[in-house]
C-alpha cells in the first residue's frame, strides 16, 4: 500500500505519522509531501529516513491513498489531481466537507457508505467528530430536535504558531500574535473568521457538518466556539433536546455501548472528562450526563477528545484502514 501524507511537516501531519505507525497500517511505500520550502529535507518515519517531495512528484507517484492536512486552498487545487491519478484522497481541511458529492466521514458512523467512486473523502472538523460520535446512537433511539453547543477548544487546533504564542506568553517573552489578543490566562470567544451575522466559521461548521453526518437537516443547532489556554484537547458542553422521552439510565448505557466512547460519569469521586487526560488518546470521553430540567426531553453532556488525534489524524487513518480492509482501494 503506497500512502502519501500531504502537509507532513505540520502539527497534524506529525500526528498522522505517529498514528500510521501505532496502528500498523500496511505501508509498502511512504511518501512525505510538503510545500516547496521543505522539499528535499529529510524526516524519519518508522525508523527509516525519507526525503520530502513536492505535490507534483507525489501525484506522479500515484499513491493508493493520500491523506491531506495542508489547508483548504491546497486541497482544492491538488485533491482533484490526485483523484484523477486514481488516488483516494482523505482531506482534513474544510474544502470538501459540504460538497454534496463528497462523503463526510466518521468511520464508526458512516464509513459503510464509502464506495470505489469516492475518490475524495472529507474528514470532519475536530469539534464535530467528537460530538457526533457521542450523539449518533442517541439520535437513532430518540431523535434529536435541537443542540446548543459551547466549545472550549485548545490552541493546537489553530496550529503550531498558536501553541508558540501561548507558551511564549507563559514564559514572559515577546510573542508573535496569531490571535488578536493574548491567549494565556484568557478565553477568546472567537474561532475562525466572523460572518456578517456575528457567527464564526468554526460555529457554522458545527451546524452544517452535524446535520450532514447524522443525515438529518431538521436538527436545529446553535454554537459558540471559545479558544482556551490549553495545549491539547477540545471540550464541549452540549445541551440536547430529543424528540422522544428518554430514560437517563438508558442514555448512559447507550453511550457506554458506543464504539469509540469512554464514559467518565462518577461525579461523587470527581470523575469526569478533562483535556489533560484525553491528550494523546484516541477515544472520545463523555461525562456530566444529566437531565436538563428546564425543558422536556433535555440532556446535558460534557464531551472531550484530543483534537489532533480522533479530531483529525486518527479519524483520517481510520478511514484509510476501512478502505484497505474492505478492498475499496
Amino acid at each position: 500500500m503506497k500512502i502519501a501524507v500531504v502537509g507532513v511537516t505540520g502539527l497534524v501531519g506529525g500526528v498522522m505519522q505517529e498514528v500510521l505507525k501505532e496502528r500498523k497500517v500496511p505501508i509498502t511505500e511512504f511518501l512525505p509531501v510538503a510545500s516547496a520550502k521543505s522539499v528535499g529535507k529529510e524526516l524519519t518515519f518508522d525508523g527509516k529516513s525519507y526525503k520530502i517531495i513536492g505535490l507534483e512528484d507525489a501525484v506522479a507517484a500515484r499513491p493508493d491513498i493520500a491523506i491531506f492536512s495542508a489547508g483548504g486552498s491546497v486541497s482544492k487545487a491538488w485533491a482533484p489531481k490526485f483523484a484523477e491519478a486514481g488516488t483516494f484522497v482523505i482531506d482534513n481541511s474544510s474544502a470538501w466537507r459540504m460538497d454534496a458529492d463528497k462523503p463526510l466521514c466518521v468511520p464508526e458512523i458512516n464509513a459503510n457508505q464509502l464506495t470505489k467512486e469516492d475518490k475524495i473523502i472529507a474528514n470532519p472538523n475536530c469539534s464535530t467528530i467528537q460530538m457526533v460520535l457521542a450523539l449518533r446512537d442517541i439520535h437513532k433511539k430518540y431523535g434529536i430536535k435541537r443542540l446548543v453547543i459551547s466549545t472550549y477548544q485548545s490552541v493546537s487546533g489553530t496550529g503550531v504558531k498558536a501553541v508558540k504564542q501561548m507558551n511564549d506568553e507563559r514564559a514572559g517573552v515577546a510573542a508573535d500574535m496569531v490571535y488578536p489578543h493574548p491567549i494565556d490566562q484568557n478565553c477568546l470567544p472567537h474561532g475562525g473568521d466572523f460572518n456578517e451575522d456575528g457567527y464564526t466559521t468554526e460555529e457554522i461548521k458545527l451546524v452544517n457538518e452535524t446535520r450532514k453526518i447524522l443525515g438529518d437537516d431538521s436538527i436545529q443547532v446553535t454554537a459558540t466556539v471559545v479558544r482556551v489556554p490549553v495545549q491539547g484537547g477540545h471540550s464541549e458542553s452540549v445541551n440536547i433536546e430529543t424528540v422522544k422521552p428518554f430514560d437517563l439510565a438508558d442514555i448512559v448505557t447507550t453511550l457506554e455501548e458506543t464504539e469509540g466512547i469512554v464514559v467518565q460519569n462518577n461525579h461523587q469521586n470527581n470523575e469526569y472528562p478533562m483535556p489533560l487526560f484525553a491528550h494523546h488518546k484516541d477515544e472520545v470521553f463523555v461525562g456530566r450526563i444529566r437531565r436538563d430540567h428546564s425543558i422536556d426531553n433535555g440532556i446535558n453532556l460534557w464531551i472531550v477528545a484530543d483534537n489532533l488525534r480522533k479530531g483529525a489524524a486518527t479519524n483520517a487513518v481510520q478511514i484509510a484502514e476501512y478502505l484497505i480492509k474492505n478492498e475499496i482501494v
